[in-house]
């Protein structure tokens, strides 16, 4: 049986997609080429279906992306600096690592995760 090996892509929508492509690249430090090819480091990647009715992130919002980061403390502080919209909270899952959020320049809520 053939399966899937990896994320190819996420897409989304934007009033303004070369103002959030650039939010994404200087903000978050994503490496884009200028077809927006990103070569991320390896690591584990989650695909969890939620409740429709979940409150994890915005009801509004159908998929939130969740990025990998060594020191959410780091990434956070370095958000903030930038006048990013970062969630106050944090939390801990035992055996999973640590998360925090951040709000795109179009609204949709990111997850960042630093794996234990």
């Amino acid at each position: 049986m053939e399966r899937v090996v990896g994320i190819g892509g996420y897409f989304v929508r934007a009033s303004d997609p070369v103002a959030l492509g650039a939010w994404y690249r200087d903000v978050l430090g994503l490496d884009l080429d200028e077809h927006g090819l990103w070569q991320p480091e390896a690591g584990p990647t989650v695909f969890a279906p939620f409740e429709t009715g979940s409150d994890y992130f915005p009801v509004a919002q159908q998929t939130m992306l969740n990025f990998r980061v060594r020191d959410l403390d780091a990434m956070l502080a370095q958000l903030r600096a930038a006048g990013a919209a970062v969630a106050e909270e944090t939390q801990d899952m035992e055996g999973v690592g640590r998360f925090g959020w951040v709000t795109d320049p179009e609204g949709n809520r990111i997850e960042l995760w630093q794996p234990e």
